[in-house]
């Protein structure tokens, strides 16, 4: 009870009342929860109830997390609950040395939190050894599997005794998680809280708004007197590495989090997020799962998630707590197949918005703009080398005597044939200033 007024707990959250029971008694346990409805104490307070009944060496708990994020947040709060008790843990993942983490192990902790592929590693070395354990956790198991780790959950749990309890706990339950399930867990005790729906403390829409108008919407939407933190989501490790260097160039105090990132890296920037050296974080969907940081005002999605799915996860990273939040998807006219799926997924329509002067249309328009002056303007400069004094220049034919300049064979270099505009954007600079009708060449109507 210490550790639970100590990690600030006054009541209990709906996951929590619906599985803690089923957990103290030693059954399986199934639950289905969106992200940031208060999962991690709902497997960790049984765990650690039934490893103070008998105490004895470990590990005697594995918990399995997707990304390394979320496997240190886990065993921080576990840290937490577990303050005032003699309970030891471990955190193992890929990324750093593992001589420190083979050193903890031989201290036997009861605890081990980590990820497949270094928990895999270990057990290969045999530096790891599980066939004590009596609880296993798989926590956002269907990240694992959308990251592929499902053949090294299935090793992993080849290694564990046949009598432990198991508890699952997911956001959504795919088909193949499902199969997983079925072959994992024993009479379960299943709880399902509207998983594919985002929590009703998140208010979430659509903004349309033209691919290159975007970090413009973002600027204007960062710099809102109601943003005070923010989770900028990319599509790719490049983009948000990009966008978070920008940002940083542009007065906002941001920081990139993203694979190609060191461990130590990784950690700065969360921690740097965490104490509010940084307002805005931007990141991959490797941080989607891991990131659970109070008080993010705002989640914007840059860029749309790669599966309706990551949705829910994305945007979970504000409203937590049962704190209000607000979270922004940029859509493109090239998204609407991912708009129409993702709905069909939280199976209600999601609010569109737009901020007047970033709208696809205007977008559209001022491309279109840009576009028609470029035209004229080559057009203008075709006709003004096509005279000269105000007459016309002679013909190829009859500057060669009736017969085509090059005996009809393709000129060696290339410029544009007179194509009427002032260049290829792809061509460099000087030769976009002689990209017009060459003097001699044969312009075609248009």
């Amino acid at each position: 009870m210490r550790g639970i007024r100590h990690a600030g707990f006054e009541s209990p959250r709906e996951i929590q009342l619906e599985t803690i029971p089923a957990g103290l008694a030693g059954r399986d346990v199934l639950g289905l929860a969106q992200t940031g409805t208060g999962k991690t104490a709902a497997f960790a307070l049984p765990l650690l109830d039934r490893l103070l009944d008998s105490p004895r060496k470990g590990p005697r708990a594995l918990v399995i997390a997707p990304t390394r994020e979320l496997a240190t947040q886990i065993a921080a709060e576990i840290r937490t609950l577990s303050n005032f008790t003699s309970l030891k843990s471990v955190t193992i993942y890929g990324g750093v040395s593992i001589q420190g983490q083979v050193n903890t192990l031989r201290r036997r902790p009861e605890i081990v939190v980590g990820c497949p592929g270094r928990i895999l590693d270990l057990l290969n070395r045999r530096l790891l050894h599980l066939d004590q354990v009596e609880t296993l956790v798989l926590d956002e198991a269907d990240h694992m599997f959308d990251m592929g780790f499902l053949p090294d959950i299935r090793k992993i749990i080849s290694k564990l005794p046949k009598q432990r309890q198991n508890l699952l706990f997911s956001a959504s339950m795919p088909k193949d998680i499902r199969r997983l399930a079925d072959d994992l867990l024993k009479d379960p005790h299943v709880v399902e809280l509207a998983n594919a729906v985002p929590a009703g403390t998140i208010d979430h829409a659509l903004y349309l708004v033209a691919e290159q108008r975007k970090r413009d919407l973002l600027e204007h939407m960062l710099r809102g007197d109601d943003c005070n933190s923010a989770i900028v989501f990319t599509r790719t490790k490049h983009r948000a590495k990009r966008l978070a260097d920008q940002l940083s160039k542009a007065g906002h105090r941001a920081v990139g989090l993203q694979g190609n990132m060191s461990q130590s890296q990784r950690d700065r920037a969360m921690r740097g997020f965490r104490s509010r050296s940084y307002d805005i974080l931007v990141a991959t969907d490797i941080a989607a799962r891991g990131i659970d940081v109070s008080g993010v005002s705002h989640v914007i999605n840059f860029d749309v998630p790669n599966t309706p799915e990551a949705y829910t996860h994305r945007i979970g990273r504000t409203g937590r707590a049962e704190l209000e939040g607000i979270a922004c998807t940029f859509v493109t006219s090239s998204d609407q197949a991912w708009v129409k799926s993702t709905e069909r997924m939280i199976g209600s329509p999601i609010p569109r918005r737009q901020v007047e002067g970033f709208s696809q249309a205007e977008g559209t328009s001022e491309r279109r703009q840009s576009q028609g002056q470029s035209r004229n303007y080559g057009q203008a400069r075709s006709n003004g080398q096509a005279r000269s004094n105000g007459k016309p220049r002679s013909s190829e034919s009859s500057r060669n005597g009736g017969k085509p300049r090059n005996s009809g064979k393709p000129r060696n270099n290339s410029r544009s044939q007179g194509n009427g505009r002032s260049g290829s954007e792809d061509q460099p600079r000087s030769r976009r200033r002689n990209a017009g009708v060459r003097s001699g060449s044969r312009r075609r109507a248009s």
